[in-house]
């Protein structure tokens, strides 16, 4: 295909010239003489010129800080770990988001299984704020007291988190869905003072009680002072020697107070998936979200103030947290707690048709389940929607040209790729970029992105090895409880020193789009070739046969390769020898004759960790002959029973 023909999508002059990136341009001509005319140069100019990139990026969002700082930016002698940003400024998140306050328009709507849509004031936000605020000051939570919780994806989350960070307390929050083991090795890591539980959840139309958990995860806790319950499931729900959450609400208004802190205070700890080891504790700035989420959500997403903004996410996803940032660009909030699939896939594109959603974002296993299942909406569905966003997994072809075709031909579809190491995104939207089926737009500003080749070289055009080869304000400041930063170190920087390595496969094009061809730790080696399982699963997610599927490539003793392909069929299909004939010649045509498997097998369910990601190289450890308790945790799984199949297949 070409790449005209491949354009699905192109900003119009009205688009690009009422768009955010092009008044901060704007700016940047009237107030630091730089002018413009295409995003590349711009980006260049980023990447080349950091410190008066995000020096740009303080004054143009009018960043409150209530000391002045002295220097933007200090390297260490060597690498990236210990960079310091805006040394001096002391700065509060919260008081950036209520800085937004607004009676004119909600700050957060919200839905879940059982409740239709509802909103929340912003009057009423900043009381619910202040009384829990006043109930953690008067339990004694200080500056750099940990505060965590275990809790769905509810109003009541949000303001525990605001509360919190307005004392200047460090927030982690886990998904109720977690296992008990899974959640201890995670909170045990930071020792939480107080920590805010869920009695429950819902999902799939079912009630899973976590109550019976609580003893156990309280024992294992020695610094935990004060437990919340918050009501899911009954509103009525108590349990002994916990506050309730009415109680901290009761405590009455005592007025918003925010605590300044330093630029590098931690704001929040995320973990990573802990499918093959301790979950790493990723501990983020204040000052590096703050100024990394509002240049995003600003300038590459097009969020502007007043509009809705709905990220499909759970607690324990990063994307959680970079949603609610959008109310950092005056956004209202948009929340959804259960399962997306329930009791139909229509039920996010009913809240975002419902709830007038601008933003709406997703993962792209997602997307692809309603591609697969055939999902049409109408033209007239989604007036208001602007931007359609896809993270969490390479979106294929087949769906960018699912979106233009069945939900709405003139809508921006951002696909966009970061993770949890940065809590945002690294390539991603350009409202002044055309969409291409398969390829991101552009990398970010600020985010100096190469491919490098085997040798450490930037390549055009291939598939190499994602670096960044700058510091960002939000790469994280520590990991919790890591002495001399032993595993950040080994995590990013070994095998390029200085140099961070994401362990994404990339190709940057001609064009300067990105590809993102999968983990490179996953990379299915061929005979020498490598490939990149993202390859693989953007052909197969255009046979409406298969529901989904996995593939790993294990390397034998005597130097040969095995590469099996497992297939999750559609209900009413069947694994025929014709279809894996099709399947083979597909992918020989498509891709090449090493992308053929050299077998198929039928499973019933493809392994994710919690937060949506395929657990390949799990699997492959397993089917090289690890145990299954060291290849993976099950406590992070969502469906942990899924690996018994390939315990079986190798035996």
């Amino acid at each position: 295909m070409s790449t005209e023909q491949s354009i699905l999508w192109m900003p119009s002059a009205s688009f690009r010239e009422s768009s955010n990136l092009y008044a901060y341009t704007q700016w940047l001509r009237d107030n630091r003489g730089l002018a413009f005319s295409d995003y590349e140069s711009c980006r260049k100019w980023s990447v080349s010129n950091i410190a008066d990139f995000w020096e740009s990026i303080w004054d143009y969002f009018q960043i409150r800080s209530h000391t002045p700082y002295s220097r933007v930016l200090e390297k260490p002698e060597s690498g990236m770990i210990g960079t310091a940003w805006f040394t001096g400024a002391m700065l509060n998140y919260a008081e950036h988001i209520f800085r937004n306050r607004s009676e004119g328009r909600p700050a957060i709507i919200h839905q879940n299984e059982r409740k239709e849509l509802q909103a929340i004031g912003w009057s009423e936000l900043e009381d619910k704020v202040s009384a829990v605020a006043a109930w953690l000051r008067s339990k004694g939570v200080i500056v750099g007291d940990r505060v965590a919780a275990i809790m769905p994806n509810t109003p009541e989350t949000v303001i525990a988190f605001l509360a919190a960070n307005s004392l200047g307390a460090v927030w982690s929050t886990c998904s109720p869905d977690f296992g008990e083991a899974s959640l201890a090795e995670r909170l045990v890591q930071i020792g939480p003072k107080v920590i805010f539980f869920t009695d429950g959840y819902m999902y799939n139309g079912r009630p899973f009680d976590k109550r019976a958990s609580f003893s156990d995860l309280k024992k294992r806790l020695p610094t935990l002072e004060q437990s919340v319950l918050v009501p899911f499931l009954d509103e009525g729900a108590e349990y002994p020697g916990m506050v309730n959450w009415t109680e901290l609400l009761s405590t009455g208004n005592a007025g918003l107070h925010f605590v300044p802190v330093p630029f590098g205070h931690p704001l929040w700890v995320l973990f990573s998936s802990g499918t093959t080891g301790k979950p790493k504790a990723i501990t983020h700035s204040v000052g590096g979200c703050l100024l990394e989420h509002m240049k995003s959500l600003v300038l590459h997403q097009d969020v502007k103030p007043g509009e809705r903004y709905l990220w499909f996410s759970t607690t324990g996803w990063m994307m959680w947290n970079y949603a609610l940032s959008s109310m950092l660009c005056g956004a209202t909030l948009v929340l959804y707690e259960g399962s997306a699939s329930y009791p139909g896939l229509n039920t996010l594109w009913d809240m975002v048709s419902e709830a007038g959603v601008h933003h709406f974002g997703a993962g792209a296993a997602f997307l692809i389940a309603c591609m697969r299942s055939g999902l049409t909406f109408t033209p007239d569905r989604f007036p208001v929607l602007r931007s359609l966003g896809s993270t969490g997994s390479p979106l294929s072809s087949d769906a960018f040209h699912w979106v233009y075709e069945r939900v709405k031909k003139d809508l921006w579809l951002i696909s966009l790729s970061g993770g949890t190491d940065v809590c945002s995104g690294l390539v991603g939207g350009s409202p002044w970029e055309p969409v291409c089926a398969g390829e991101i737009q552009c990398r970010l500003l600020g985010c100096d992105v190469e491919a490098f080749d085997v040798d450490g070289k930037p390549v055009r055009g291939e598939v190499g090895e994602m670096v960044i080869r700058q510091p960002m304000p939000t790469m994280p400041i520590c990991f919790w409880d890591d002495p001399e930063d032993q595993r950040y170190h080994s995590s990013y920087f070994e095998i390029y020193p200085g140099i961070w390595r994401h362990g994404d496969w990339i190709e940057i094009t001609a064009r300067g789009t990105v590809l993102i061809s999968g983990r490179s730790d996953a990379t299915l080696n061929r005979d020498g070739v490598r490939i990149g399982t993202a390859e693989i699963y953007s052909v197969l997610d255009g046979l409406m046969e298969l529901a989904d599927s996995l593939v790993v490539c294990l390397e034998n003793k005597d130097g040969t390769f095995h590469m099996p392909l497992f297939v999750v069929m559609k209900s009413g299909h069947e694994l025929t020898a014709e279809l894996k004939k099709n399947i083979d010649e597909i992918l020989r045509t498509r891709c090449s004759p090493r992308h053929v498997p050299d077998e198929i097998i039928a499973i019933e369910d493809v392994p994710y960790t919690i937060s949506g990601k395929k657990m390949e190289t799990p699997v492959k450890k397993i089917l090289m002959g690890m145990e299954p308790a060291k290849a993976a945790s099950r406590d992070a799984m969502r469906n942990p029973s899924s690996l018994d199949i390939f315990l079986a297949y190798r035996k």
